[in-house]
């Protein structure tokens, strides 16, 4: 009893401690820039094509920081405590300089450090709740990026009225604060994320190994398309929101909603059975999101932006978290080399998602067009995933037969 008290015990210490790391890499690291840009854009300080450059510049690093990931042997535990207090230091260089090219280089050497932070703390966590049998703490990890936004959405607009330096300058602060609180943690049992050598044996659950590689292939490429669809909303909600509701104090709200959605989604889908395939669950992800990001445009009203919200958001990392799910049913501990390149092909996703849409939306005035194809490209992802798991389901019938 007192070994199994144990586990849990270790278990639930590196669970919240990868939840901390995700808030501070990912909520605030990277989406502190969503409810701040329409601060600098009322300061004067960008232009909503400049705002989507810095956004993409960022998403472009991020790209850059998961393709490297796959090359790095370095130790997880000294990969997320690098990435943490670099997250922080870039934060509060955002408020403390004023420069664009400087901005740029801040906001690209962020989405560096994050894609690190994340797909190590990741791959640490996952594997301490596999040591311990938890399994089911998965979905607390993965609270972090939601939990973060939420702390951005609720504080950027009240720091933010004390200007955006401001702003930037409180997050870096408690993003600070929160890294003290799980330094410690992340020298228990670290494990260096290089790839083992394979045993010669497909992982469980996966017989064939050229459907290993086909399905590796295609989970990478299908990544990318959540990418774009949910970054256009997550990069301009506020903006998208003040153009539709002018006046209202609203907009402010609804990426808080966002985050605060992304904690019972994320609870929910590490409670999804092992036995359900992983593919299935990304299919049904991508129509709920394709759906929220929809009906910002066809319901621009509060009760449609909230809904939309919701549904953007209660998705959000359950997709995360059932991609890293399918790379280990392929590549099993040795999953580390294709977790970078499936994020990586999120990033590219994400950086093609703000140059498309700001630039049109800038001259047409309205977000309405690149929203549109957002919500095309995330429900053409459903229906690529969907085909997968039945052609997969078929072939495996005809191989046991």
């Amino acid at each position: 009893m007192s070994t199994i008290g144990s586990d849990r015990h270790s278990a639930w210490r590196a669970a919240l401690a990868c939840m901390v790391a995700l808030a501070v890499a990912m909520g605030l690291g990277r989406f502190a820039f969503t409810p701040l840009l329409p601060v600098m854009l009322h300061e004067g300080r960008l232009g909503l094509e400049a705002g989507g450059l810095l956004a993409s510049l960022n998403y472009l690093g991020y790209f850059l920081g998961a393709l490297s990931c796959a090359a790095i042997r370095i130790e997880a535990a000294t990969m997320v405590r690098g990435g943490l207090v670099a997250t922080a230091a870039l934060l509060l260089g955002m408020g403390l300089l004023d420069s664009f090219t400087a901005w740029g280089v801040l906001r690209t050497a962020a989405g560096i450090v994050s894609a690190w932070t994340f797909v190590f703390a990741s791959g640490w966590g996952l594997r301490r709740l596999a040591e311990t049998h938890a399994p089911t703490l998965q979905g607390v990890i993965y609270t972090g990026p939601g939990i973060g936004i939420a702390i951005t959405g609720l504080l950027g607009g009240a720091i933010g009225r004390w200007g955006s330096a401001a702003g930037w300058i409180g997050f870096g602060l408690l993003s600070a604060v929160l890294i003290v609180g799980v330094w410690r943690i992340f020298g228990d049992g670290a494990h260096s994320l290089a790839p083992t050598p394979a045993s010669g044996a497909p992982p469980a659950g996966q017989a064939d190994p050229a459907a290993a590689r086909a399905d590796a292939v295609w989970l990478v490429a299908l990544y990318g398309l959540a990418g774009f669809g949910y970054i256009i909303t997550a990069t301009f909600l506020p903006v998208i929101a003040r153009q539709a509701l002018p006046g209202s104090p609203w907009p402010d709200f609804f990426w808080p909603v966002v985050g605060l959605a992304v904690v019972p989604g994320a609870l929910i889908g590490a409670r999804a059975p092992v036995r359900w395939d992983n593919r299935l669950l990304l299919a049904v992800a991508y129509a709920l999101q394709a759906l929220g990001v929809l009906l910002s445009v066809a319901w621009p009203s509060i009760g449609g932006f909230m809904l939309g919200s919701l549904l953007l958001g209660l998705p959000f990392t359950a997709i995360t978290l059932f991609a890293m799910r399918e790379a280990r049913r392929l590549r099993g501990n040795a999953a580390a080399g294709l977790i970078g390149y499936a994020t990586a092909s999120y990033g590219v996703g994400q950086i093609l998602g703000p140059l498309f849409a700001a630039p049109l939306a800038q001259r047409t005035g309205s977000f309405t067009l690149p929203l549109v194809v957002a919500a095309v490209v995330l429900a053409l992802g459903a229906l690529l995933f969907a085909w997968v798991w039945w052609h997969a389901r078929r072939l495996a019938g005809a191989f046991a037969a």
